[in-house]
This record gives C-alpha cells, sequence and structure tokens, in this order.
C-alpha cells in the first residue's frame, strides 16, 4: 500500500482544475464576466498605483500603503484570473503540478502579505487621529517602509510553510480539484494521508497569521473611536470617520469573505466557491472604487491627471 501511495505521488504530473459546475451554455456568460471583473481590476489598481506615484500630495504614510494594496490586489488576482478563464474554452482544464504549486505558492503570499498591510494602515489611521501632531514623527519613511516590507516577509514565511505542508501530501485519490484554482481545501481532499496532524497544523499557522492582525485593527479602531468620540465639532468627527471609513470597508469584504470561505462546511464547495470568488477577484476590483470614491484626495488627483492627459491629447 505504502509502494503504490508514492507511486500515484510520483506520477502525478498534473491535476484538472473543475471550476464551476454549470452547463457548457454558460461558460461563454462566465468568460465574459470574468473578463469583465479583471479588466477593472487592471484599470483600478494600475490607474490607483499610478496616481499615487505621480500626485505630490499624495506622497504620504496612508496612500503609501495604498499603493501597496493595490500592487498586492492586482498580483493575487492575476494569480487566479488568467488560468480560471482559459480553463472555460479549454477541455482538459489541466495545471502542471509545478504550476499548480506556483499558483498556490503566490496566491498564499499577496493574500497573507495584504493581512498585514491592512493591519499596518489601521495603525497607520490610529496615529493620524489619536496623535496628531506626532504622525509625522511617528510614521516616518524609514518606519513605513520596515512595515511594508514586514507584510511581504510575513506573507512569503507563511506561503513557503503553507506549500510545503500541503504539496508533501500523497495525491493518490482523483486528480480532479474541485475549484477554479489551486487551494487547500479541495487539494486536502485528493489525498489520502492522515490528515489530521496537517490539519492542526494548518489551523495554527492560520492562527498565528490572522489573530495579530485583526487585534491590531480592532485595538487601532477601539481607541481611533474613543477619540472621535470627544471631538465636539460635529464637522471634525465626520471628518474623522470618513478618513477610516474606506479602510474599513476593505477590511470587512477581504475578512468576511475569508471567514465565510473556512468556516462552511466543506461539503458545500459550491458555496466556498462563491466565497473565494469574492475575496479573490471581487475585492480587487472593489478596493479601488472604495478608496476613490470615498477619498477627496484621490478624487482630485484622477481629475488632475486626466485634465494633463486632455491638454495632451488637444
Amino acid at each position: 500500500m505504502g509502494d503504490r501511495g508514492t507511486t500515484n505521488h510520483s506520477e502525478m504530473t498534473d491535476f484538472i482544475l473543475i471550476g464551476f459546475r454549470v452547463c457548457p451554455e454558460l461558460h461563454l456568460l462566465l468568460f465574459l464576466l470574468f473578463l469583465l471583473v479583471y479588466a477593472m481590476i487592471l484599470l483600478g489598481n494600475v490607474g490607483m498605483m499610478s496616481i499615487i506615484m505621480t500626485d505630490p500630495r499624495l506622497n504620504t504614510p496612508m496612500y503609501f500603503f495604498l499603493g501597496n494594496l493595490s500592487f498586492v490586489d492586482l498580483s493575487y488576482s492575476s494569480v487566479i484570473a488568467p488560468k480560471a478563464m482559459s480553463n472555460f474554452w479549454s477541455e482538459s482544464k489541466a495545471i502542471s503540478f509545478a504550476g499548480c504549486v506556483a499558483q498556490f505558492f503566490l496566491f498564499a503570499l499577496f493574500i497573507v502579505t495584504e493581512g498585514f498591510l491592512l493591519a499596518a494602515m489601521a495603525y497607520d489611521r490610529f496615529i493620524a487621529i489619536c496623535n496628531p501632531l506626532l504622525y509625522p514623527v511617528q510614521m516616518s519613511t524609514s518606519l513605513c517602509t520596515q512595515l511594508v516590507v514586514c507584510s511581504y516577509f510575513c506573507g512569503c514565511i507563511s506561503s513557503v510553510l503553507q506549500t510545503s505542508m500541503t504539496f508533501t501530501l500523497s495525491f493518490c485519490a482523483s486528480r480532479a480539484i474541485d475549484h477554479f484554482y489551486c487551494d487547500v481545501r479541495p487539494l486536502e481532499r485528493l489525498s489520502c494521508s492522515d490528515l489530521f496532524i496537517h490539519k492542526m497544523v494548518s489551523f495554527s499557522l492560520s492562527s498565528i497569521i490572522i489573530l495579530p492582525t485583526i487585534i491590531v485593527i480592532v485595538i487601532s479602531y477601539v481607541y481611533i473611536v474613543s477619540t472621535v468620540l470627544k471631538i465636539r465639532c460635529t464637522e471634525g468627527r465626520k471628518k474623522a470617520f470618513s478618513t477610516c471609513s474606506s479602510h474599513l470597508g476593505v477590511v470587512g469584504v477581504l475578512y468576511g469573505a475569508v471567514f465565510f470561505m473556512y468556516l462552511t462546511p466543506d461539503r458545500f464547495p459550491e458555496l466556498s466557491k462563491v466565497a473565494a470568488l469574492c475575496y479573490s477577484l471581487i475585492t480587487p476590483m472593489l478596493n479601488p472604487l472604495i478608496y476613490s470614491l470615498r477619498n477627496k484626495d484621490v478624487k482630485e488627483a484622477l481629475k488632475k491627471l486626466l485634465e494633463k492627459k486632455n491638454i495632451i491629447l488637444y
């Protein structure tokens, strides 16, 4: 039995991504929807990065973090969307073993990095509202760079651990992954290894990753709300809350979808796919919209950029 399991594992050169279980007539519609969402992700996040890099007024810690958030959103959606779209036209729907490992690694890297970036952004808002006079000193360029580098480092370490744990399992069942990308739970279903230790370690790792970021975000906003409620001026209170509303919206969408995805019982794979779609494609599409529609500085910078382009065209 041991030899057979090893043989099956070594012979497995590719997987099959089943994707969404819909009739073939709907493939074109789903392809167009994915294409539209991905085009909006490209336009929104590349546009956001361009605005932040070209407008001197946005040379602040908040927009430095936002630029990195846009890059991360663009990156992890690009890991998922092109392959998902190509599978709507592919009969085999195959992904190589190496391709599956790469997709798993990169997606885990960027999604964990995003969680830490959101925690850094919450800390930035906490300093800006609770200690405004010390803000330029405390949120120095050096500290902001360190927070971003630390976010990527934590994402990388987490991804290495999750990927190595998952792909050292023996896959001796069907090669068909019941998902539209390589994710941990669908891969676990294909394994004939004892998953108890794997799941315990995976849960512990997820807790170590998620809990600190949530704690930082919650504590930051407890202090923010406490400080804002002490402001007597209604206009000042409204302005303080408006600077946080975009960030809270992004946090709510991402963590809501992630918790729904991983707390949904494993016997509802189609429900898990919808939740995964929310945080892998819908969230990176909404983030630039949330920040641009709710942010006066970004809207003014965008207006200025468009006016400049019109002058060049004429």
